[in-house]
């Protein structure tokens, strides 16, 4: 059989082929500038190796073919042997390899048993052998290697290069960085690949988040509940999701965005699967629960932005936030739209053991792939490193929160103000769409539940649009506090004016168009305010989007049930036109204070 090795770096290994060595045995070195093939004949069996240099590097490929009884060193100029060898019994104790820059090929031909020729060109373009064996790794080192039989007293015997006219006559060995053709998975950017991790976090977080929503039905009917009670269930969710808002972020800033996104995920999958459990243990527990849950989500949003703050350049910040924030929609989506085929089918539990179990694969994935920043992925190719680096934060993590010099910052309160005025909107479209379509447009449930999916996948579609657009101004050189500006003004100034028109369309088709045009140009928040915590304090971005989601939480709170107050005393031209006032009043603010320029360091 044929035995070959791989010459690496310091040593001589990976030994291919098994058996005895024949009798019989010689080699055949071929070299013809950076071209070098070696065959060693062993009985009635030729090993030949050749090593082609291509773009990515070497490929090293293998044949065979029948016993040889000559050792033939071909000139490069003529094509003609210039050196014979025909003791086909001599061993052979060491092999040379010589490189150089310029490219050539090596065509090898087999004639008949007995003989052999080896064809040298200049011809640029590349090739492969046939029946490609194991691909080795060849580096550059200026090394020899001897390889001694066990068999046969084999002793050191020195074979000089051939000369070369465009490099010197030392004995090389070939190495280069071989890069093997991969999958274009395996090649896929790793941060990009983080972004959409994160994606199925948040489409996971409101998959989980609004199955509540559906299940509670059933729910209410097994345990007798009234509505003053399902209203604490549904509000007890906010009471974890408010305490985590600020400590997610500081967790994250301090300890890293991998390690707290992963608790969170685990945390608020493990609460849904206990929610019917705890449900049938008795109404206390079921409100823990909840509020446990709540406390894994708080957590999300504010480490997520830490994570990208350091993975994301700024080119690309607007894209990969509008991405990940429409993970949040499709999971309304997915959730409203699976959880009651699996209570149909299985039981109102049967929504939190399925949506609380793909957690624990989501997790595992993340434990394997993600890291909180650049400079802790081995895997990280040294290109991407570099564009990654040249865009984003590379400190340390924060050890000490400067809570003074944040909160003495005119763009900070510009965000909280600003995400407070956002939200007040957003929850009450989101929260009270079913009753207006219900009472006002006169549509049965079932058309209340399919209108209210058509926001959610239209936020999602303008989110994403509205991010490339933004990037797309960014690296026009339009400055990034212009582009942030402008994507919140129309995210506040689309929905004004879609809401003002309700008043006037006489239809059900334009209200809905209406609404969905309003969470629409909502949509083109992630690019404004949602990506400007990175712009203004990369290194606290984690405690920036807490402290503001913190805002935006509490005017989900208090304008869901200002909203029915306002209906108990008025209309819902009323409650549109509260939001109108609180959007225009964040545009003024925004306009005035914000900025995309780092202001804290």
């Amino acid at each position: 059989m044929a035995i070959g090795g791989l010459i690496s770096n310091r040593n001589f290994g990976s030994f291919i082929g098994s058996g005895k060595l024949c009798r019989g045995e010689q080699a055949i070195l071929l070299h013809r500038g950076e071209r070098s093939a070696v065959a060693v004949v062993h009985g009635k069996m030729l090993y030949r190796k050749l090593c082609s240099q291509t773009a990515n590097g070497f490929i090293s490929g293998y044949s065979f073919g029948p016993f040889l009884q000559t050792t033939v060193h071909l000139d490069e100029n003529t094509l003609k042997p210039i050196s014979i060898s025909r003791n086909g019994r001599q061993p052979i104790s060491s092999l040379s390899l010589h490189h150089s820059e310029k490219s050539h090929r090596v065509y090898p031909q087999q004639r008949s048993r007995g003989s052999f020729g080896c064809y040298s060109s200049s011809s640029p373009s590349l090739g492969r052998w046939l029946e490609p064996g194991d691909e080795d790794r060849i580096r550059k080192n200026r090394t020899r290697a001897y390889y001694k039989s066990e068999e046969y007293d084999i002793t050191e015997a020195k074979v000089d290069p051939l000369p070369s006219p465009e490099a010197t006559n030392e004995v090389v060995l070939v190495e280069g960085e071989m890069q093997e053709a991969v999958p274009w998975w395996q090649s896929f950017p790793k941060r990009w690949f983080i972004v959409l991790l994160c994606f199925a976090a948040f489409l996971l977080c409101n998959m989980d988040r609004v199955n509540m929503s559906i299940a509670i039905l059933p729910m209410s009917k097994e345990f007798n509940w009234n509505s003053a009670t399902v209203g604490l269930i549904q509000s007890s969710f906010f009471w974890g999701y408010l305490l985590t808002q600020i400590l997610g972020g500081i967790w994250a800033d301090k300890f890293g965005g991998k390690l707290v996104l992963g608790f969170g995920v685990i945390w608020w999958s493990v609460a849904t699967i206990l929610t019917p459990i705890a449900a049938r243990i008795g109404l206390p527990f079921l409100l823990t629960m909840r509020a446990f849950m709540g406390i894994g989500e708080g957590v999300a949003m504010p480490a997520m932005n830490n994570l990208l703050s350091k993975w994301i350049p700024v080119s690309e910040r607007s894209r990969s936030l509008a991405l990940v924030y429409s993970g949040m929609y499709l999971g309304s989506v997915t959730g409203l739209a699976f959880s009651p085929i699996l209570i149909h089918k299985f039981g109102w539990p049967s929504v939190f053991y399925s949506f609380g179990s793909l957690g624990s694969i989501w997790f595992a994935l993340w434990l394997r792939k993600a890291y909180s920043s650049p400079n802790e992925d081995p895997k990280l190719s040294k290109e991407e490193k570099k564009l990654i680096m040249g865009g984003s934060i590379s400190k340390e993590p924060v050890k000490i929160i400067p809570w003074r010099l944040i909160l003495s910052k005119a763009p900070v309160w510009a965000l909280i103000i600003s995400h407070f005025c956002h939200n007040w909107g957003t929850f009450i479209l989101l929260t009270w769409m079913p009753t207006y379509y219900n009472q006002v447009l006169k549509f049965n449930l079932t058309e209340s539940g399919l209108f209210c999916v058509l926001p959610w996948l239209t936020m999602a579609a303008f989110a994403n649009i509205g991010g490339w657009i933004a990037d797309t101004l960014v690296s026009k050189g339009l400055s990034i506090t212009a582009v942030r500006k402008i994507m919140q003004s129309i995210g506040f100034l689309g929905p004004a004016f879609f809401l003002t028109q309700l008043s006037h369309v006489r239809t059900p088709a334009m209200a809905v168009l209406c609404m969905a045009c309003s969470q629409g140009s909502d949509a083109f928040s992630q690019s404004g305010l949602y990506s400007n915590h990175q712009d203004i304090g990369p290194r606290y971005a984690g405690v920036l989007l807490g402290l503001s989601n913190t805002a935006g939480v509490l005017a989900g709170v208090f304008g869901t049930a200002a909203t029915g107050y306002i209906l108990q005393r008025g209309s819902w031209n009323d409650v549109f036109k509260v939001s109108v006032a609180l959007y225009i009043i964040g545009t003024l603010v925004w306009n005035l204070f914000s900025t995309g320029e780092k202001v804290l360091d």
